[in-house]
């Protein structure tokens, strides 16, 4: 009888982990008791090995990683795109003790309580205390400019094929445009779940899939290193010069300029595609020869077709997508001839 209830007991606790899902929100509301610590944390610090009372601008990046366990990056002279010159980074790990987190790594330990971060070294000298900062894409909630194509505001989602909104008037991911361009400037605004949990590319993954062939990468990098398939990236292909994520739940944009490939009047490439990508207004591609496809691209050749919000099944959110660019259909004089083709129809 006692082997009959044990066996009963264990199978319940079993079938309680086994259902029990890793905690993902697309809603800056719905939260738990880590993301408040989560994020960017910047001010003056007073170098232990200064000789002089000369203070020293840094910056700290926060990751939760799930029940209670955090990962941190030290930067010197600044956060990334405020700055950071890519000289001096350390790794610090730890976990969240009630209201407090502790980090150590790389000889450093830090103290993160009310918002305030305390820096010192590993011997316990204090360095400085500076405040959780949330930073803004300068080109933030930008309106299109004059003769630009808004492609989705919030009101409707009739521009695109799979179209879906949130209640909230979101455009959800998965999503491809109907219009078709040849070289254009788009504007677009996301912003990543919250997936502590996650690793990798199971975290907060989408992308922005130019013309159906070349993916501008979004992920949840915020604090990687920022490789050749972290946001920001060419995907697999070109990495960003700069990771510039910032932590999910905030907006962030993309600011693309993109010319397509030419072709001569037989089909044959005679230029390359070439990108300009701003993320959250800090240049990370600067006018880049791309010379292939990317990832499950559709193959190069004069057909455009249409730039897709790609499905990876995870909750990214999408708003203010607008396009300044020619649309197929018109000439491209001297630089070969382009067909219309669109998917869906």
């Amino acid at each position: 009888m006692r082997t009959s209830i044990l066996s009963l007991l264990l199978c319940c606790c079993m079938s309680v982990v086994a259902d029990e899902k890793p905690f993902v929100s697309a809603d800056p509301d719905v939260v738990d008791a880590d993301f408040p610590f989560q994020g960017e944390y910047a001010g003056l610090i007073l170098p232990a090995d200064a000789k002089c009372q000369i203070y020293r601008r840094v910056g700290v990046q926060v990751v939760a990683l799930g029940k209670g366990q955090f990962a941190g990056v030290y930067f010197d002279y600044g956060l990334p795109g405020a700055g950071w010159n890519k000289s001096k980074r350390a790794k610090l790990t730890g976990s969240r003790e009630g209201e407090i987190v502790r980090l150590k790594g790389d000889g450093l330990q830090a103290t993160i309580e009310a918002g305030h971060l305390l820096l010192a070294t590993e011997s316990g000298s204090t360095l400085g205390s500076f405040p959780r900062v949330v930073r803004e894409s300068p080109t933030l909630g930008q309106k299109p400019p004059t003769g630009a194509i808004v492609l989705f505001d919030g009101s409707s989602a009739e521009e695109f094929f799979n179209g879906r909104l949130t209640e909230d008037g979101l455009l959800k991911e998965g999503a491809d445009f109907k219009r078709t361009f040849d070289d254009f400037q788009l504007h677009v605004e996301f912003r990543l779940p919250y997936m502590p949990e996650a690793r990798g590319q199971k975290r907060g993954n989408s992308g922005i899939y130019l013309q159906s062939r070349y993916e501008v990468q979004v992920l949840d990098s915020f604090g990687l290193d920022g490789v050749f398939n972290e946001c920001g990236a060419l995907y697999r292909y070109q990495p960003p010069n700069l990771n510039m994520c910032l932590p999910p739940l905030q907006w962030q944009t993309y600011d693309i300029t993109f010319r397509s490939p030419r072709f001569d009047g037989e089909g044959n490439k005679t230029e390359n595609a070439r990108l300009t990508v701003r993320h959250n207004g800090v240049l990370v591609h600067d006018n880049f020869n791309v010379e292939r496809k990317t990832g499950a691209g559709r193959p190069e050749s004069a057909d455009p077709y249409p730039t897709r919000l790609q499905n990876h099944s995870d909750p990214v959110r999408y708003r203010n997508i607008w396009i300044v660019g020619s649309e197929t259909g018109t000439s491209v004089a001297a630089e070969g001839t382009r067909s219309t083709v669109a998917l869906g129809k």
